[in-house]
């Protein structure tokens, strides 16, 4: 108990040093909260022989079985534009990226597709992109490359 009572000044209550405690303990936990929370897109699902990869300028999942949002960051060191391709068995996924604060659909895909394709020309910078499914997906198969422009 000496090294706690060298802690305050002799003349607060234990009232005193309770409120000093909590006050401290609120502050501390509003700032990791902060701290933590700053994201914009935070990645949540329920995925079985999942395996997912995220590299400064390229990403790729596939899976058995995914429902949720998966979210990825890349940047661009100069012009470039997201070349991807995907794959899904069964269910259906919406794939965004966002630039520039702007949330913009990339592609969407059901089950029994496949593609393989270009977006968008972007300038440097940092990118995210969002694979959000509707419900669950079955046997999926999604890569994304930043392709530099010369």
């Amino acid at each position: 108990m000496k090294n706690r009572e060298m802690c305050f000044p002799e003349n607060i209550t234990a009232s005193g040093k309770k409120n000093i405690l909590i006050k401290t303990a609120f502050i501390f936990t509003a700032i990791f909260v902060l701290l933590t929370s700053c994201g914009k897109y935070t990645s949540s699902y329920k995925a079985v022989g999942f395996v997912h990869s995220n590299g400064p300028s390229s990403a790729f999942m596939n899976f058995y079985s995914f429902e949720g949002v998966m979210v990825f960051s890349c940047t661009g060191k100069r012009e470039w534009d997201i070349s991807f391709s995907a794959r899904l068995e069964s269910g259906s996924a919406d794939i965004y990226y966002d630039y520039n604060g702007q949330k913009n659909l990339l592609f969407s895909i059901s089950g029994g597709d496949e593609i393989s394709s270009d977006g968008g020309y972007f300038e440097k910078g940092p990118v995210f992109i969002i694979v959000e499914t509707n419900g669950q997906c079955m046997n999926g198969d999604f890569k994304f490359d930043l392709q530099n422009q010369e």
